[in-house]
């Protein structure tokens, strides 16, 4: 208990603050970015469908490490963008925070896209062709009918994607490295304290994590029977 405490006393909470952070930005980004894309994907005809479901899906069939390795080919000083980035504006995407949001942001993204789309697929389309013989916009009945009738699947997917944006650990170590205080999350606090064969720090870390963990479970259980609460039960 007294090695505990002195832990609790000791520890240094910017990972949590950092992985927090990261975690409700790049929710916020991935939730605008995958209902806006699981709609148009939705529009799309087949073929142009089946592509761009490809697309916006791989990141979450490719190792985290090669999604890095991406961007950062594509965000490094060396290449055009990332050059005329920090050149034009100002902004330094590598072994910065940014760094951190845009790889939490492409690693999560798919969670977001696919719950959001699997939920727009579930809704009844006779809600959508009663609110068009009221005279309701396709932008109002979207916001009004659509999006409140897939509510519990947006909702899943959303908090899903927070939990993988919190434990990113493989693109982010690429793209924004390592960096006390800066840009080290709690996932590179409990690689780098196991190499230096603190164990103690490390079960410490992973408690933390487990209990954010297991609350955000919790809640897309809750979310989940909400949802499915008018479902007759045999």
């Amino acid at each position: 208990m007294s090695e505990l405490l002195s832990l609790l006393q000791k520890a240094d909470w910017s990972p949590l603050f950092i992985s927090l952070k990261t975690g409700i930005v790049a929710t916020v980004i991935c939730f605008f970015l995958g209902v806006f894309t699981a709609r148009k994907v939705l529009k799309a005809g087949p073929k142009v469908r089946a592509l761009a479901d490809g697309i916006l899906t791989l990141p979450m069939v490719l190792p985290p490490t090669a999604s890095g390795f991406l961007l950062l080919l594509i965000f490094s000083l060396r290449r055009p963008l990332g050059q005329t980035l920090y050149e034009s504006f100002g902004i330094r995407v590598v072994q910065t925070w940014l760094g951190c949001i845009i790889a939490a942001s492409v690693i999560a993204f798919p969670l977001m896209y696919r719950n959001a789309r699997a939920a727009f697929e579930q809704v009844d389309v006779n809600l959508v062709y009663a609110a068009r013989t009221l005279g309701m916009s396709e932008t109002k009945i979207f916001w009004k009918v659509i999006l409140p009738a897939a509510g519990p699947g947006v909702v899943s997917g959303t908090i899903l994607t927070f939990a993988r944006a919190l434990g990113e650990y493989g693109a982010t170590s690429m793209l924004a490295g390592n960096i006390p205080g800066k840009t080290a999350t709690i996932s590179q606090k409990i690689a780098m304290v196991i190499q230096d064969g603190n164990y103690a720090a490390a079960g410490f870390w992973v408690v933390i994590i487990l209990l954010i963990a297991f609350f955000i479970i919790v809640l897309m259980n809750l979310v989940s029977a909400r949802g499915m609460k008018q479902v007759k039960r045999y």
